[in-house]
């Protein structure tokens, strides 16, 4: 017998499948950026991030457009290629992620906890360093995939408990 009632459960598989369609979409938008670093491939870098600053009405001299440029005057290639491939790479974890999640996998369950609660620390020492709203909903979003994972993985194992 379930420790928990029907409608908990519909709840907790309503939860879960939000997690898995927010792993796609972080998935989609990074695969979108790993296309546009491979668009910039064999491009003059320098001359397009000197027309962002002046498309942003920015002055070239002052300090950060100049880190800006300076950091992009620095930039290989082959490190675009690089950065490309880990986003790929990145995006294929949060589709597998999203896939298992929404098949209710109980390996998906396990990589959504531990990959929302390596954040949790580091969440956390920014927000002591420098509060701000937006990093404690980051904070409390993340706690919350984490504390849904955990019950989702508790609820799994009891069921299959004697």
């Amino acid at each position: 017998m379930s420790a928990t009632s029907p409608s908990t459960e519909r709840a907790a598989r309503r939860a879960i499948r939000a997690i898995a369609a927010v792993e796609a979409a972080k998935g989609l938008v990074v695969l979108l950026a790993a296309s546009g670093l491979l668009g910039l491939v064999h491009k003059d870098l320098h001359e397009l991030a000197v027309r962002l600053v002046e498309h942003s009405h920015l002055n070239p001299a002052s300090k950060y457009p100049q880190i800006f440029l300076d950091a992009v005057s620095h930039l290989q290639q082959s490190n675009l290629i690089w950065l490309a491939l880990g986003a790929a790479g990145y995006a294929a974890l949060r589709f597998v992620e999203a896939w298992g999640l929404y098949r209710e996998r109980a390996w998906a369950e396990w990589l959504a906890a531990l990959s929302g609660a390596v954040y949790l620390p580091l969440e956390l020492a920014k927000l002591a360093h420098k509060f701000s709203g937006l990093g404690l909903a980051l904070l409390l979003v993340n706690v919350a995939v984490v504390a849904v994972m955990v019950w989702a993985l508790l609820q799994r194992r009891r069921a299959r408990a004697p």
